[in-house]
This record gives C-alpha cells, sequence and structure tokens, in this order.
C-alpha cells in the first residue's frame, strides 16, 4: 500500500511518480525534436533511466543486509516499485526504438541479430517478472518457482547491460563508469552471499 515515509512516498504512488518522470523526459524531449535525432535521445534517455532502475532493484536486498539503515530499508520495502518503474521505462524504451527503426530505418543501421535476439529474450524475462510481481503470483507459481524466474530474469538483464555497455566501454571510455557500477552491483550481491554463510 503507498504511505508516506521519511524519504518521502512509498508503493504504487511510488511507481506512478517513477513512471510519470520517464514519461515526462520522453515527452520533452520529442517535443524538442521529434526527428531522428530526437528517437535517438529518447533510445538513449530511456536505456540510462532503466538501467538506474534496474540497478536499484538489483541491489535493494544486498545493500540492506551489509548496511542496515532507514534509506537501505525503504529502498528494500520498495524494491518491486523501483522494479515496475523500471519495466516501464524499458517499454518506452522499446517502444522509442521501433520508433526510429520504423520511421528512419533509411538513416540508422539495423541492430545485429544477436542484439534483437538478446534483447527480445530480456523482454520476456521483463514482461514475466513485471505480471509476477504481486503476492497472487507467488501463491499461485509456488515461492521456489517464483524465487527461480526473478533470480535467473535479472541476472539475465544485468548480462545483457553488461554486454551492451561492455562492447561500446572498449572504444567510448563514457561507458566505462555504468560498466563499474555493473560490477559493483554484481559484487554487493556475492559479498552478502558469503557473508551470511556461518564460519
Amino acid at each position: 500500500m503507498a504511505t508516506r515515509a521519511r524519504g518521502g512516498i512509498e508503493g504504487g504512488r511510488l511507481w506512478l511518480l517513477l513512471a510519470a518522470a520517464v514519461t515526462a523526459m520522453v515527452a520533452i524531449i520529442l517535443a524538442m525534436d521529434s526527428g531522428v535525432e530526437g528517437a535517438r535521445l529518447a533510445v538513449r534517455a530511456t536505456a540510462r533511466s532503466s538501467f538506474a532502475l534496474f540497478l536499484i532493484a538489483f541491489t535493494a536486498s544486498s545493500l540492506v543486509r551489509l548496511w542496515p539503515g532507514d534509506t537501505t530499508r525503504w529502498l528494500l520495502r520498495n524494491r518491486r516499485w523501483f522494479g515496475l518503474g523500471f519495466a516501464w521505462s524499458h517499454l518506452l524504451h522499446l517502444i522509442a526504438i521501433l520508433w526510429l527503426f520504423g520511421n528512419y530505418a533509411g538513416q540508422v543501421p539495423a541492430p545485429p541479430m544477436a542484439t534483437i535476439v538478446g534483447g527480445g529474450i530480456a523482454y520476456v524475462f521483463i514482461a514475466a517478472m513485471a505480471a509476477t510481481s504481486f503476492d497472487g503470483a507467488v501463491r499461485w507459481m509456488g515461492a521456489r518457482n517464483w524465487q527461480r524466474l526473478h533470480k535467473v530474469g535479472v541476472w539475465y538483464i544485468w548480462i545483457v547491460f553488461m554486454t551492451s555497455y561492455g562492447k561500446r566501454a572498449v572504444v567510448m571510455p563514457e561507458y566505462i563508469p555504468p560498466v563499474l557500477l555493473l560490477i559493483t552491483a554484481a559484487a554487493l550481491r556475492f559479498a552478502w552471499k558469503r557473508a551470511r554463510r556461518p564460519a
């Protein structure tokens, strides 16, 4: 349920705020330039907003276990809503990509088939995880199957981000920070698992 907390709003209201912010960002970009450059910018901007929201959802449980506090507990309570915010942002990312290649196919190179297939599988996972983000889904699927879906899904999406940013970082240094953030996020998850093992 949506309630107010020390740091602001929670629950469904948080998702509405995140979805409205990303949607407004895309609308402003396209209002400023509805041509090919505007479409390109919308693709890049939604990729970055999706990346940020994914990292929050991906690391929330590890952060609260490694560094318990008001902020990390708030992140964990709202991990579902950050995940759904990521799903919305990435839906807009997909729409921007389809708009770009549908309207400016002659001006932009077609993505390789590996990118289309890999990205398509990621979207299947995103849709499945978003559809099962509610308590009833856990009862319907069973806790073990639910955990498997979400664990495999988040790690597959992590790999997609790492592959996408990693190959760019080789030639464009501005992509090095996202790669380092992804490595750090994975390290946090492994550090928590290592810390909880009995000595």
